[in-house]
């Protein structure tokens, strides 16, 4: 979910229950093969689930945020935060005690390819 593309659909699908497979790709501006591709990555670690319907001669697809992926995508933001707390440290002060655990699922795990 690091990747930038991902995180941006995260925060998209985050804040409502399901989302259209055209405005998600209106909304990032990206093609549909690049949407399919971070979708089926976020489908693949339980992050997002996908519905397809008809309506007459047309098929649309749904998206919804799994419990998993609100877990994960509030995760990741919680980590932003914290990396942003010490970033905008004023020079004197010292850091808040956190171990290196506290950023490891964004800046040092690998995602699946």
């Amino acid at each position: 979910m690091h990747e930038r593309t991902r995180l941006q659909l995260s925060g998209m699908l985050a804040a409502v229950v399901e989302a259209e497979f055209a405005r998600l790709r209106e909304s990032l501006g990206i093609s549909d093969s690049a949407l399919s591709k971070h979708l089926k990555a976020l489908e693949h670690a339980g992050y997002v689930s996908l519905r397809r319907y008809r309506d007459g001669s047309r098929t649309f697809t749904v998206v919804a945020m799994t419990d998993a992926g609100r877990h994960a995508f509030c995760g990741h933001v919680a980590a932003i935060q914290r990396l942003a707390g010490v970033a905008s440290m004023r020079p004197g002060r010292r850091p808040a005690p956190h171990s290196i655990d506290a950023v490891t699922p964004i800046a040092m795990t690998r995602r699946p390819r």
